[in-house]
């Protein structure tokens, strides 16, 4: 899912000038910042913060350039006339951003390799923000190299609402710079180098790619296409971006698709134990099931 937004200035009553004083192409009013902050909010549950009008700014402009619509005013009036547009995917594509990377906060991926090594059964993952694909590629890994095999007893359902980065994972082709903070021997295990006109590229290897299924999802949808009960849910950087409501009603989905002894790992800067019981801290902001929740995962389990 797409996470990081990038800095900009305060809003203000109306903006007419670029940062550099520059006339903008479009007018861009207080009224229509706070019109779009409404609408995504709606749409996707991000919550965006003040200093956030520059980014959407840029970001849309480029989508009333591609429709040829004349004014925010007008761009945003079509959208809130017809629910159902296309240009909503392209409107929540454009204000969401992927800040990923190939095993991005590495101290959970021995943490996994050390839980799924405990399980006897087949190994089922989701990871509900996979942005271009890095992080389920990463989880599929570690995998491979907790059963020591390429096509272990496992899978990764991989889900994200940004229709533009999860077509991006499927291809698994990566620039090379993406990987070469990865030690050697997992470049040569997992990757195949482009050549020719691909040189430069990495791709993921098949086998690899198979573990992965990349389904969109929107963690607001009321119908989620992921059913579980899964043994892990990444979940990393995503609700700093929610209000504490949104959070909590996130998180009270997940716990029923988690198996008792699942775990669920958060990002470096995201604590949930202030907007839910449902779970305990483990540590190095993993988290497992309270005690009743675990029970109650138990049940389902055995149901399913």
């Amino acid at each position: 899912m797409s996470t990081v937004f990038s800095q900009a200035g305060k809003v203000g009553q109306q903006t007419g000038t670029g940062s550099a004083g520059q006339p903008k192409e479009f007018e861009f009013t207080t009224r229509d910042f706070e019109r779009v902050r409404t609408m995504i909010y709606r749409r996707a549950g991000i919550a965006l913060a003040d200093s956030k009008q520059e980014m959407v700014y840029s970001r849309l402009a480029r989508r009333l350039r591609a429709t040829g619509m004349a004014s925010f005013a007008v761009y945003l009036d079509s959208l809130e006339r017809d629910s159902g547009s296309a240009e909503w995917e392209a409107f929540t594509n454009a204000l969401t951003t992927n800040l990923t990377s190939f095993f991005r906060e590495s101290h959970h991926f021995p943490l996994l390799a050390e839980h799924v090594a405990a399980l006897k059964e087949p190994v089922t993952i989701w990871c509900s923000a996979s942005s271009t694909g890095e992080e389920p590629y990463s989880i599929a890994m570690t995998l491979c190299e907790a059963f020591g095999s390429m096509t272990p007893p496992a899978r990764v359902i991989a889900t994200d609402i940004d229709t533009n980065v999860l077509a991006a994972g499927e291809r698994g082709v990566y620039s090379a710079d993406r990987i070469e903070r990865m030690e050697p021997e997992r470049i040569k295990r997992f990757f195949l180098k482009g050549k020719g006109a691909q040189a430069g590229m990495v791709r993921v290897r098949d086998e690899l790619r198979a573990m992965v299924t990349f389904k969109q999802l929107n963690l607001l949808s009321d119908n989620w296409p992921v059913s579980g009960p899964f043994d892990a849910i990444f979940c990393r950087n995503v609700m700093i971006y929610f209000d504490k409501p949104t959070q909590g009603k996130i998180l009270a989905r997940f716990a029923p698709l988690m198996k008792p002894d699942a775990l669920l790992f958060a990002g470096h800067s995201e604590n949930f134990l202030y907007v839910s019981d449902l779970f305990k801290l483990r540590g190095k902001t993993v988290y497992e099931l309270a005690g009743k929740n675990a029970v109650a995962g138990t049940a389902l389990t055995r149901k399913t």
